[in-house]
């Protein structure tokens, strides 16, 4: 079974379209049904019908789906482990929406210099979600917090930057005492189902403060454009996201010790593409240390 034509199938039940995949791959249309047609005679089964102006999996097709998926990440893996993708293969990452918007476009404008030909795809999701997903072998490394428990001997990480809680305000309230502004101030809310606002609401209850609380929300770029609208204050991490200049707001230093947030990448240790994942870590800590994080330590 060619696995060029796995592929194939898998991104035209992705987009919906014979036309779409051809683009993506750079075929022509007929090829690619013509690669859907051999693998429909070899496993003597239909895979795709039309609906509508789109092509869906059928029922069959349905069950080809994740096999293909495994199928292919297992090739890849083999082809890594055998030295291969020396000079390309892929990388499959997971982030937390923060590095989205922060260092990781950075990590990665370095990575691709010096792995011109690596293909990296991108999933974001929660530290929670990301640790489960290496834990299956769907991610190579992620850019995430550090885990609210230890970590098992089968996974490495290296700090890339710590994030004091800080009071997100408008600007021209850039004098006034913070805990006053938390009394008195109606409170954006950081999602307490997430690391950082976990730790602001731990923040609040040690500094004895009942806010007034009027949105609760995971975006922390979301929260400081509405800090902006002049709808409230916030308790955040003190992020490092361009994103973030323009906007009117300033961030006031907290009265009271506060945990920091721990940011860095984990990946598993054994991972048929170390050598990659070495690279882009090793591209992460330059980044950091040329913004003066001090960050790529690791820890075992």
């Amino acid at each position: 079974m060619e696995t060029a034509y796995l592929q194939s199938f898998l991104l035209v039940v992705e987009s919906g379209s014979m036309s779409e995949a051809a683009r993506r791959l750079d075929l022509t249309p007929g090829a690619v049904a013509q690669q859907i047609r051999a693998l429909e005679r070899e496993l003597n089964a239909p895979l795709l019908a039309r609906a509508g102006r789109t092509v869906q999996p059928t029922e069959a097709g349905h069950r080809l789906v994740q096999r293909a998926r495994t199928l292919l990440r297992e090739v890849s893996d083999i082809k890594a482990l055998v030295g291969s993708e020396a000079a390309g293969g892929e990388l499959v990452i997971g982030t937390i929406n923060t590095a989205m918007h922060s260092l990781l476009p950075d990590i990665l404008a370095r990575f691709v210099k010096t792995h011109p030909g690596v293909k990296v795809f991108l999933q974001s999701g929660t530290t929670a979600t990301l640790y489960k997903a290496m834990q299956q072998g769907e991610l190579d490394a992620a850019v995430c917090l550090y885990p609210q428990f230890a970590l098992a001997k089968t996974f490495d990480w290296a700090l890339l930057r710590e994030e004091p809680l800080v009071l997100l305000a408008p600007s021209r309230l850039a004098r006034r005492d913070p805990h006053e502004l938390l009394r008195t101030s109606p409170l954006i809310r950081y999602d307490r189902n997430l690391g950082g606002g976990k730790q602001a609401d731990r923040y609040l209850r040690a500094a004895g403060i009942v806010p007034q609380e009027r949105f609760e929300l995971s975006s922390l770029l979301a929260i400081a454009m509405m800090v902006d609208r002049g709808l409230g204050v916030s308790v955040v991490p003190d992020i490092a996201s361009p994103l973030l200049e323009g906007q009117r707001i300033v961030k006031i230093p907290l009265p009271l010790p506060s945990e920091t947030r721990r940011f860095g990448i984990l990946w598993l240790r054994a991972s048929p593409r170390l050598k990659l994942i070495h690279g882009f870590v090793e591209s992460a800590g330059l980044v950091t240390a040329a913004k003066g994080e001090g960050g790529g330590s690791r820890k075992r």
